[in-house]
């Protein structure tokens, strides 16, 4: 498959159900996505949000259900999907002895890109996310929200076709809040495939639609 291809590509899920011991942490869960478009994932902490995209991305495998992108199957460790991904995590996954500078840089070379090329990406990367004067400094010198920008950075990089953000804005004020999302937005617009997991109904309400889950299941938004 072409990179254009790719990059104008639809992501559909299909009756995700994603069990634990005693517990259904989702259960027949569909949405579909098409390029170009950003959905918003909603609920209260603990309704499957950060299990869905996890699912999505490959990382994690359901009990049933299907989960294709860019007319593909996902398969759970699938390389390739992951290389085509960014994914913003909750808790950042940042390496806190690299440089911010570095940690997006990774994204890079894990990609085979090399030499100058994936030090001036990084940068502009990081100046999207205003975080120019900090990219030299290591992560676990910067603040909460300055990493959250940082995963953000790193996570748009490589011009994905597919952005998977968990809570991307949760630590932000409101001045970053509106960066990133503008720069989400910006993404979609080149044709990249959105999912945002978010509390945030402002950051909800710039989505062009919303999947709002309640224990696991979809059900109309509060």
């Amino acid at each position: 498959m072409t990179e254009t291809s790719v990059a104008r590509a639809s992501l559909t899920a299909e009756a995700i159900t994603v069990r634990v011991p005693r517990r259904v942490i989702l259960s027949d869960v569909n949405c579909s996505v098409g390029p170009g478009d950003v959905l918003a994932v909603t609920g209260r902490s603990g309704s499957g949000k950060t299990t869905l995209l996890a699912v999505l991305a490959g990382l994690l495998a359901p009990a049933a259900g299907t989960v294709r992108f860019a007319g593909t199957t996902v398969v759970p460790g699938d390389a390739e999907h992951l290389l085509r991904t960014g994914v913003v995590l909750q808790l950042y996954g940042l390496v806190s002895v690299l440089t911010a500078q570095e940690n997006v840089e990774v994204a890079l070379q894990a990609r085979g890109i090399g030499g100058r090329k994936v030090r001036s990406q990084a940068a502009r990367a990081l100046e999207r996310m205003g975080l120019t004067d900090l990219s030299d400094r290591l992560v676990e010198q910067l603040s909460g929200g300055q990493r959250q920008r940082v995963a953000v950075a790193r996570a748009l990089v490589t011009t994905p076709a597919l952005i998977l953000a968990d809570e991307p804005t949760a630590e932000l004020d409101a001045v970053n809040r509106d960066r990133v999302v503008a720069e989400l937005r910006a993404e979609a617009d080149r044709g990249a495939v959105v999912i945002v997991a978010t509390h945030d109904p402002d950051v909800a309400a710039r989505c062009d639609d919303e999947l709002h889950l309640a224990d696991g299941v979809v059900a109309e938004p509060t």
